[in-house]
């Protein structure tokens, strides 16, 4: 069982390294500074600053916002897992239509349940 304190010990943690993810895609990939970031997914420059200290948390609005921009995932924006095979599959699935798309997954399904059968 984890104590109060290592909980949020663990809690602290994790929105120190949010907020790095955040600086990071901010200043590495979108290549905006703060004032345009935050106009952008509808918070102040000086509270996004704060998120990207660990000191504060967005909200669900301007997560969305900045997966929007950036391409990521909320998985990635939240919790740091890789979502370079998300952004990979949406360059290859544009290749195809909507029709192709569900005989694929079609496919997909009868393989997987003959594999479970075996």
């Amino acid at each position: 069982m984890i104590a109060n304190n290592d909980k949020l010990d663990l809690e602290n943690i994790e929105r120190i390294e949010r907020g790095k993810r955040i600086k990071y895609i901010r200043e590495n990939e979108l290549k905006m500074n703060k004032t345009q970031l935050a106009k952008e997914i509808g918070v102040s420059g000086q509270f996004l600053g704060l998120v990207e200290a660990g000191n504060g948390n967005l909200v669900y609005k301007s997560i969305k916002k900045l997966m929007d921009l950036s391409g990521h995932s909320s998985d990635y924006i939240l919790f740091g897992l890789d979502d370079s095979v998300i952004s990979e599959t949406k360059k290859y699935l544009k290749k195809f239509t909507s029709k192709e798309l569900i005989s694929y997954i079609d496919i997909i399904k009868t393989l997987t349940l003959s594999l479970r059968n075996r």
